[in-house]
């Protein structure tokens, strides 16, 4: 039983919806009207709503699993139970290893744009100093205890909003009607751009699974969490909806070939303020999102630990209800693989198709739960029986058809790397 000080210090129902907006708007948000616009143009709005649809009906799924849980681990633990330990091992290593790097990577960006800004430290001595200095302190953050993680992450979630909706409020009234013609680029649809614009913004969503990795730092996580993962996916899809409407009514075509399309579209209307305020946004948005990454990430490790699938220091918790050494242990190694790496792009599509190895586990889970948890109580029921699940399942198999054969080898190479310490951890075990 825990006592009033631990439950004082977990996160509430508004504290997880903040980290779950916040683990899936970072830097992508700022770039997203641009890719789809080019191609598939104005019909991109629906591609938009469709693939927030697909989201949701995974989310649903993760909503749905996480009613038997209330331990740090998420998809690690629903694949474990679900499948057994090989399958929960691998759910669970990928998990942490994919997260390690993505916070890796949202660090050099971080350093990268605010070198941008800062002129004296955009040598690459000064942006290795910063992403440092940066993992260091999110480190300290992190140790300090859940309650100040809670207090940064509700700031920075909320601020990371306001350029966002300034932008939508703003751009509102400037937007012109011809500029949501023609509905596909020069007037004709070209055929396998739906899939591939489908593709490219569903990447948009990804990070809303996080969250269940942390249940075991939440007040009632059976009946908060699920409604939680509800009402982050409605939030982030009116979001992403209503900028990709105004930034396409802003600048219609000009969109596809801008790469800054946020920062070029409020440049265009009130001048350098504008363009100021989205790239001041941009950065607080990818530290936030290092906020609520840093503070997920050493959870999926601790939640390994908890289930002796990893050395069990690694699940120590300090006075503050911290799990320090893991805390130590992720900002090492995302720290070393910041200093010494220069290919965002691959570690990109890694992290991106890795996330079905969270995914589709977790979606098959349900329909095992179904029988092996029958009657069981929970705060939250699927509705229509197996048809969401199952919708989700096609869904994800259709999105990795359409991945390319390159992304392919990165994201399912991670689980290939797994195989070979799941066999030496059961062997140190026995």
């Amino acid at each position: 039983m825990e006592d009033k000080t631990t439950q004082k210090q977990k996160l509430g129902f508004w504290s997880i919806v903040l980290f779950g907006i916040n683990g899936i708007i970072g830097s992508g948000i700022f770039l997203l009207p641009s890719a789809p616009m080019k191609l598939i143009g104005v019909a991109s709005i629906l591609v938009l709503l469709l693939d927030a649809v697909l989201v949701a009906t995974i989310a649903l799924c993760f909503a749905q699993d996480a009613n038997f849980f209330d331990k740090n681990g998420g998809p690690y633990l629903y694949a474990k139970e679900a499948f057994g330990n090989f399958v929960g091992y691998e759910v669970g290593f990928v998990t942490w290893a994919i997260r390690i790097i993505a916070e890796a990577t949202a660090a050099v960006a971080f350093a990268t744009i605010l070198g941008s800004f800062i002129p004296a430290l955009s040598s690459n001595t000064a942006r290795m100093i910063t992403v440092a200095v940066l993992l260091f302190l999110l480190a300290l953050i992190n140790i300090s205890g859940v309650q100040l993680t809670k207090i940064v992450n509700n700031f920075v979630t909320v601020s990371k909003l306001l350029p966002l909706l300034l932008f939508i409020a703003i751009g509102l009234f400037f937007i012109r009607g011809n500029n949501f013609t023609p509905f596909f680029p020069n007037g004709s649809y070209t055929s396998g751009s739906f899939g591939q614009a489908a593709l490219t913004m569903f990447f948009a969503f990804t990070g809303f699974e996080g969250i269940s990795v942390a249940a075991g730092e939440m007040k009632n996580p059976q009946k908060n969490l699920p409604r939680a993962i509800i009402l982050i996916i409605s939030v982030v899809t009116l979001v992403y909806v209503l900028i990709q409407v105004t930034a396409i009514g802003m600048m219609g075509y000009g969109l596809a070939n801008s790469a800054t399309p946020l920062m070029d579209a409020l440049g265009q209307a009130i001048g350098t303020f504008g363009r100021d305020l989205i790239a001041a946004g941009s950065l607080i948005s990818i530290g936030g999102l290092l906020v609520a990454s840093s503070f997920i990430t050493p959870r999926s490790g601790v939640a390994l630990a908890e289930n002796k699938m990893m050395p069990s220091l690694l699940a120590k918790k300090n006075r503050k209800n911290a799990p320090y050494v893991a805390i130590i242990v992720s900002t090492t190694i995302s720290l070393i693989i910041a200093l010494f790496n220069s290919t965002f792009a691959n570690l990109a599509l890694i992290s991106a198709v890795s996330r079905f190895a969270q995914y589709i586990p977790t979606i098959i889970a349900v329909f095992v739960f179904a029988k092996t948890k029958k009657g069981q109580a929970r705060a939250f029921q699927l509705p229509l029986g197996p048809v969401i699940p199952a919708v989700a399942l096609i869904i994800s198999l259709w999105l990795l058809i359409q991945t390319n054969p390159q992304q392919l080898f990165w994201g399912l190479g991670a689980l290939v790397v797994a195989v070979p310490f799941y066999f030496l951890t059961a062997y140190h075990k026995h």
